[in-house]
């Protein structure tokens, strides 16, 4: 929750927004990663990219404001053709999503010719519309194994593809994509954050984070294929 002490210097704010949704007939929509005192402040609807997605389609507002990074606005839209969408910050990005383009799709069919591409939802529309079929990280192996065929192109969360390798006998090409936010949290770090949630207040959980993350080693940016200098050439494959 939001100390009081936090809340008072938020408050005017808070009140401004929820005077502006009631006027606009707007509703927010804040994925889970937004601050206290937007998640808990001023958000009608709470919830990770795949939950705030179909929230979406339920909402009868005539605009929807999706706290969130671009590809979660772009979903929205999709979802609601005739509501207004709007991002506040059109620079809100997702290095996972941002690692791949309809461009390194068209690479990937010409190295590839045939095999489908199944793409995790986390992206954006243009490469979604380059793609075969879309997949969330829940249904993935359901999907994959849908297509019926021995080999799939799986992009772009390399670490998903890795994963849903070692459950199916589908031979998976996969992308070099991470989200760089998740590459720093070390598995240690998650453990003890686990343990401290099955026995600990939400406090507590927050006073371990604040010591742990100062440990952290930043290390350099993970390779991101589409940063390659032209002419390209098909990227390497992790499996």
């Amino acid at each position: 929750m939001v100390p009081k002490a936090e809340w008072l210097a938020f408050e005017d704010d808070i009140e401004a927004i929820l005077r502006l949704k009631k006027e606009k007939n707007a509703v927010i929509l804040a994925h889970n990663y937004q601050t206290p005192e937007i998640f808990h402040g001023v958000a009608d609807i709470v919830g990770d990219s795949l939950a705030l997605a179909r929230e979406a389609t339920r909402v009868e507002a005539d605009v929807i404001v999706l706290a969130g990074v671009h590809f979660m606005a772009e979903t929205a839209k999709l979802l609601n053709p005739e509501k207004t969408v709007l991002i506040p910050d059109m620079e809100a990005g997702c290095s996972l999503a941002d690692s791949i383009t309809p461009d390194d799709i068209a690479l990937l069919r010409q190295a590839h010719p045939g095999v489908p591409v199944v793409t995790y939802v986390n992206t954006s529309a243009a490469v979604k519309a380059a793609s075969d079929i879309c997949c969330t990280s829940g249904n993935a192996k359901k999907v994959v194994e849908s297509l019926g065929v021995p080999k799939v192109l799986m992009l772009p969360d390399e670490y998903l593809a890795k994963n849903i390798a070692r459950e199916t006998d589908v031979e998976l090409i996969a992308w070099r994509g991470h989200c760089e936010v998740h590459e720093l949290l070390p598995p240690k770090m998650c453990a003890k954050c686990a343990r401290l949630g099955r026995a600990s207040p939400l406090s507590r959980i927050r006073n371990a984070r604040r010591r742990l993350l100062p440990r952290l080693i930043f290390p350099a940016p993970p390779l991101a294929c589409r940063t390659m200098s032209k002419p390209r050439s098909p990227p390497a494959w992790c499996f």
